[in-house]
């Protein structure tokens, strides 16, 4: 897979992150639960944070930047799908954590399949 298909198929799976983020952001069963409430914001940090490499068309840095982000949102699925029941039993959230957790499983996929040289996130990546 090339760097630009890359891109193309990580800003798909970005907008199914996006679409958790949504849910989670009004979702009433998390509103003053602050490690939940970490989920969605770090899924719009994660999203506009490569939305001008995006818009500039640099592949390179739209690559860089989000599998510099790639750990945080791994953590904060596997946080959700361990303490979503804890919330509500209910099936969006079970099939929220499903999704998230696919979000992430197509992410390490498409990085894995890029023919370019190797994608090196910076601390500033990791850090914001």
């Amino acid at each position: 897979m090339t760097p630009q298909e890359a891109v193309e198929r990580l800003n798909i799976v970005l907008a199914h992150a996006w679409m958790i983020r949504t849910f989670l952001k009004h979702a009433d069963e998390i509103q003053e639960e602050a490690e939940f409430l970490e989920v969605p914001r770090l899924l719009f940090d994660s999203i506009r944070a490569v939305e001008p490499a995006f818009e500039r068309g640099d592949v390179k840095e739209y690559l860089r930047r989000l599998k510099g982000k790639l750990p945080k949102i791994r953590r904060a699925a596997e946080f959700f799908a361990r303490e979503h029941a804890n919330i509500s039993a209910h099936t969006n959230f079970a099939m929220a954590s499903l999704s998230l957790n696919g979000v992430v499983r197509q992410m390490e996929e498409i990085f894995a399949a890029v023919q370019s040289e190797p994608i090196v996130p910076t601390a500033e990546d990791e850090a914001s």
